[in-house]
């Protein structure tokens, strides 16, 4: 199994620019180790290749974050859901691409360069799990750990035609992550799998969910057998335009097709509006950013890294007073507070994951990014699944989201 993919990586990544640091040797020499364990001492993931987004330490093998005062890092420690997933026996077979300290929504960095979408070259995989799920995309891995903090699992997911899920806020530790349970976007910060099958993202997120004593964020919460759900007469909400932003045509024909298929196993679907939409972006920004970047000028210094296009970020950044800055949270915990309550009429949502399919290197627009930013911000649980195809031939995902600590429900909505 591991030649396998490592022969697949071999075959598609010189196009890719997915897999960045490949241990190979590492990789056929626990292979081989793993035929030799006896049947009741293998764990769940036994002999399972794998890939792991370059933000997450990896002990052994150089873990850059995208970031260039990294360049040469090999962490002593591997990140808790790396140890979790090698705990379970899974075999790492490298790291794929990410941007600078993951805060980018295309996957381009100073270190490894741009990462290519599968199905056009041309276009971006999207950011910053790109690697992540260009590689899966292509048949290279079967399961890559991704983190999403504007939507970087979801909208490479969507962009590459595969299934990921952002986890509810508190479900997996962000120890060892670049962006860990500290800074300006800890509250945002998620970290969960990518994989071709919905069923597959489910095992993985049971191996990797749960308090490790480190990210004092995390809470021990069940997790439900999302093959348990009973998918009829479930009570569905919908929305297509987001505010002002409008996806297109066959993007609104991928969430309206999910819609009659749910609507058959009898399940009453309600459009909703989202209240505030329009400042989303803007609230989401301003949590990141309102500190003028000294969050993210932190991280960066501790690293060491003196050439980053974050620094223009940060200089463009408005720093607001810490009373501006506080009444931030206040508006956006308000907002969240009202979200919950609209949400209480249903079970799920189901939407768009961005505006249209992956487009031209280069070309990405960030306001568009509100589809995913709304559910990071809220810290529900969301799943995204290919539902169509783009008149370009492009997948086109859309996203499942259930209320806080139902990935069960998420992920069997998705998996119907």
């Amino acid at each position: 199994a591991v030649r396998a993919y490592l022969d697949r990586i071999d075959a598609v990544n010189p196009q890719l620019n997915a897999i960045v640091q490949l241990r190979r040797e590492a990789a056929i020499a626990e292979a081989r180790a793993a035929d030799k364990v006896p049947h009741e001492k293998r764990g769940l993931l036994h002999g399972v290749p794998v890939t792991i987004k370059d933000s997450l330490d990896t002990a052994g093998i150089i873990s850059t974050g995208g970031t260039k005062g990294r360049a040469n890092y090999i962490p002593p420690h591997d990140a808790t859901v790396v140890a979790r997933l090698r705990a379970a026996g899974a075999i790492v077979l490298g790291k794929t691409n990410t941007p600078d300290l993951t805060m980018a929504f295309e996957t381009n960095n100073l270190v490894y360069g741009r990462t290519n979408n599968p199905f056009d070259i041309a276009r971006t995989p999207g950011g910053s799990s790109g690697g992540a799920a260009a590689i899966v995309a292509a048949g290279g891995s079967p399961l890559d750990i991704g983190s999403d903090t504007g939507g970087s699992i979801r909208v490479p997911s969507h962009f590459c035609g595969i299934a990921g899920i952002k986890p509810t806020a508190g479900r997996v530790s962000r120890a060892g992550h670049i962006i860990d349970f500290t800074g300006p976007a800890e509250s945002l910060t998620h970290i969960g799998p990518l994989a071709r099958h919905v069923d597959d993202l489910a095992f993985a997120l049971s191996i990797i969910a749960g308090p490790d004593q480190i990210d004092p964020h995390v809470v021990s919460a069940a997790l439900g057998d999302h093959k348990k759900i009973p998918v009829h007469n479930l009570r569905v909400g919908y929305f297509i335009d987001l505010g002002s932003l409008k996806p297109t045509a066959e993007t609104a024909s991928a969430v309206e097709r999910a819609l009659k298929i749910l609507e058959k196993a009898g399940c009453k679907h309600t459009a909703v509006e989202i209240p505030g939409a329009d400042e989303i972006y803007g609230v989401y920004t301003g949590l990141i950013w309102g500190d003028g970047g000294a969050g993210m000028a932190r991280i960066l210094a501790r690293w060491g890294t003196t050439e980053s296009p974050l620094f223009d970020r940060i200089k463009a950044a408005t720093n607001l007073s810490s009373g501006d800055y506080s009444a931030q949270y206040e508006k956006f915990d308000n907002w969240r507070s009202t979200l919950l309550r609209l949400f209480a009429e249903f079970d799920v949502l189901i939407c768009p994951v961005n505006g249209g399919p992956a487009p031209l290197h280069g070309t990405f627009s960030r306001p568009a990014a509100a589809y995913t930013q709304l559910f990071d911000l809220t810290g529900w649980p969301s799943t995204v699944i290919r539902a169509g195809t783009s008149p370009e031939g492009l997948p086109l995902g859309i996203q499942c989201v259930a209320h806080p600590w139902r990935e069960d429900l998420s992920l069997g909505v998705a998996r119907y």
